[in-house]
């Protein structure tokens, strides 16, 4: 039996050293390499994901070049099918919003020789007069604005406007290429993935359970589920409760659009932090336009929704889906408010 080889001893103070320098260098390429570590960590979802599918098909003594074709096949069609699904309904209900948007700006009521949009604005005025406030003329400040465009500003709304486009489509291009290298590095995942887990259970050996990579593709498929669950659950919410807004005339015409609002809403709750608080600003700005004091009534909605959310739906659906109890995610969700403000919770 060899002799074992002598055992390396790092200094204290080279530690106590070295280790900070370490942390704050592995901070510095996490912070310059930002968007190449996101591409890599969400290629590495993707295929963690896709894995198990894989690995079922490969049992059927399908080659695992033509599993990871057909599983990524088939996942590149759903994802595709569900974006153009979306992408119909939300056009359809924009362009319905233009439209209704024109008109109140420009159809003129026979009966009183005046716009929609000129009534809110006497409305407005008059409930301003009322309370005090004559000094602030709406409707002359709206004219001001409209004579200002004529008289040369339109010119840098153009070349605003024009930036802008340009600065789209070269975001468009980049978010393309983004996509691409994705995609390319999860394949290169999937086909090497049974070498990747060979690896990790050779420096992680499983203690009488599941191998890591296995436990690692239950979470996320855990989470998932979850997210989706409760994107569905607010998302639905939202739509109804702008119908019943609609409907009952507190938010006038907000029920045309309540499957829009409601698809908004799903697709933005997967974002961590800020989506509960975007999800309300296309409600609010259409209320806005509307009828101003529906914007209260919109915001109430909304605050109930997320007060649902965070005390009862997040707490049951995460903890059934993460195999977690309610308390530990209302935890959780208390810790993060209290690090990062009202938004994370």
């Amino acid at each position: 039996m060899a002799a074992p080889g002598p055992t390396i001893q790092v200094p204290r103070w080279i530690q106590l050293v070295g280790l900070p320098v370490l942390a704050v260098l592995a901070f510095f390429l996490a912070s310059t390499l930002g968007h190449v570590l996101f591409l890599f960590l969400t290629a590495s979802v993707i295929a963690f994901m896709l894995n198990p599918l894989v690995r079922d098909l490969t049992r059927l003594r399908v080659p695992r070049t033509l599993s990871v074709m057909v599983v990524y096949a088939i996942f590149a069609a759903t994802v595709v099918a569900l974006l153009i699904a979306i992408g119909v309904v939300a056009f359809d209900q924009a362009r319905n919003g233009a439209e209704r948007m024109d008109s109140y700006v420009s159809d003129v009521d026979p009966g009183s020789g005046q716009t929609a949009a000129e009534k809110d604005i006497d409305g407005l005025q008059a409930w301003l007069d009322d309370h005090g406030l004559e000094g602030i003329q709406v409707r002359e400040q709206v004219t001001e604005w409209i004579d200002s465009l004529g008289s040369g500003e339109i010119s840098g709304y153009v070349q605003e406007g024009i930036e802008f486009a340009q600065g789209a489509a070269l975001s468009v291009v980049l978010l393309l290429f983004s996509a691409i290298l994705i995609v390319v590095i999860s394949i290169y995942m999937l086909l090497d993935m049974p070498r990747l887990e060979r690896s990790i259970d050779a420096r992680f050996p499983p203690q009488g359970g599941p191998p890591l990579t296995q436990q690692i593709e239950s979470a996320l498929w855990g989470y998932v589920k979850g997210q989706a669950i409760l994107s569905t659950v607010i998302g639905t919410s939202a739509g109804v409760g702008m119908w019943v807004l609609g409907r009952t005339g507190l938010v006038e015409g907000a029920e045309e659009y309540a499957l829009l609002f409601g698809l908004w809403t799903a697709f933005i709750e997967v974002i961590p932090y800020i989506g509960p608080w975007l999800s309300a600003v296309p409600p609010v700005i259409y209320a806005l336009f509307v009828d101003p004091t529906g914007v209260i009534w919109v915001g109430l909605l909304f605050l109930f929704i997320y007060q649902v959310e965070g005390h009862v739906v997040v707490p049951n659906v995460m903890a059934s889906a993460l195999r977690l109890h309610p308390l530990l995610v209302i935890f959780g969700l208390l810790a993060g408010g209290e690090l990062y403000g009202i938004r994370a919770s």
